[in-house]
C-alpha cells in the first residue's frame, strides 16, 4: 500500500506501418496503459471496505462477549441472592418451629394448671359448700336443723349479722382490716338500706367505756360517702359532711360519726341470709 506499483503493456509495433496506423497503434497502447492504471488506483478501496468489514466484524463479536458477560454475572448474583434467601428463610423456619414447640409446651402447662385449679376449685367449692351445710345446718340428735344464719350471727330482714365486740385496742382493727376481716367469713361491712335497718344497727352498737363505735362500710370517697357496695348514701342526714380520709363508725347513743379510716375500733359485718 505504501507504494504503488503500475503495471503496462508496451506493445511495439512495426516502424513500416504507415503514419496513421501508427498514431493508432499508440492510441492503443496508450488507452491500454490507462485502464491499466485506472483498474490498480481502485484496488486501496476495495482493501479499507474489507478492512472495515473486519472491523465492524470484531465490534459485534465484542459486543457480544461483553453481554453475555454481562448476562452470566447478573446470574451468578441472582444465584447468590437466591441462596442467601433460601438460608435465611430456612432459619426463619426453624425459629419458628422451635417458637411453636415453645408454645405448645407453655399450652400443655397452661391445660394442666387450668385442670389443677379446676379440680381445686371443685373441692373448694365442695368444701365450702359442706362447710356451709354445717355453718347453717349444724347436726342435732343425728339430724340437721338449718336456720337462716350461722350461729353468732343475728337475723334482721333478710341479712345476718355479727358484730365483732373486743375490749382491748391491740385486738381492735383499721377500716381496711376489719373488712378483710368480713370477707374472710364470706360476708363484708355493713351497708345500710333503710332507717328501720340503721336503727337495728345502731341498737347493735354496744356502748362502753373506751369503745368509740364499731365500723360500718361507709366512706368518704372524693368528699361523698359511699358504700362498700358502690352506691351512694342516699340520706346526708345521718352523719356529717365528708372528709377524705374518712371513714364511719355507728355509736349506740351519738349515732353515726366520721373519723380517720386508720383509726383502731370493732367492727360489724354483713351477709344476706339462707332461705330455708
Amino acid at each position: 500500500m505504501a507504494e504503488d506499483v503500475n503495471y503496462a503493456s508496451v506493445v511495439f509495433k512495426n516502424k513500416n506501418r504507415s503514419r496513421p496506423e501508427a498514431k493508432n497503434e499508440e492510441e492503443t497502447v496508450y488507452d491500454e496503459v490507462k485502464e491499466k492504471k485506472n483498474s490498480t488506483e481502485q484496488s486501496p478501496d476495495t482493501n479499507d471496505k474489507k478492512a472495515d468489514g473486519r472491523r465492524r466484524h470484531y465490534r459485534l463479536l465484542a459486543c457480544c462477549l461483553v453481554t453475555f458477560c454481562v448476562i452470566l454475572l447478573l446470574g451468578i448474583i441472582a444465584i447468590c441472592v437466591y441462596k442467601s434467601n433460601v438460608i435465611n428463610l430456612t432459619a426463619e423456619k426453624m425459629n419458628l418451629t422451635m417458637q411453636n414447640q415453645e408454645l405448645e409446651m407453655e399450652k400443655r402447662n397452661l391445660t394442666n394448671q387450668i385442670n389443677d385449679m379446676t379440680t381445686k376449685g371443685n373441692e373448694l367449692n365442695i368444701s365450702r359448700a359442706q362447710w356451709s351445710i354445717d355453718a347453717y345446718c349444724p347436726r342435732k340428735d343425728g339430724g340437721r336443723q338449718c336456720k337462716s344464719c350461722q350461729p353468732g350471727w343475728i337475723l334482721f330482714q333478710s341479712s345476718c349479722y355479727v358484730v365483732l365486740d373486743y375490749k382491748t385496742s391491740t385486738d381492735r382493727k383499721t377500716w381496711e382490716e376489719a373488712r378483710e376481716n368480713c370477707k374472710i367469713m364470706s360476708s363484708d361491712l355493713v351497708v345500710v338500706d333503710n332507717a328501720e335497718e340503721k336503727k337495728n344497727v345502731s341498737d347493735n352498737s354496744y356502748h362502753r367505756p373506751g369503745n368509740e363505735g364499731y365500723w360500718i362500710g361507709l366512706k368518704a370517697d372524693g368528699r361523698k360517702w359511699k358504700w362498700v357496695d358502690g352506691s351512694d348514701l342516699a340520706d346526708s342526714s345521718w352523719i356529717e359532711t365528708p372528709t377524705d380520709g374518712h371513714c364511719a363508725i355507728s355509736h349506740q347513743t351519738q349515732g353515726w360519726k366520721s373519723v380517720k379510716c386508720n383509726n383502731r375500733n370493732n367492727w360489724i359485718c354483713e351477709q344476706k341470709a339462707l332461705s330455708v
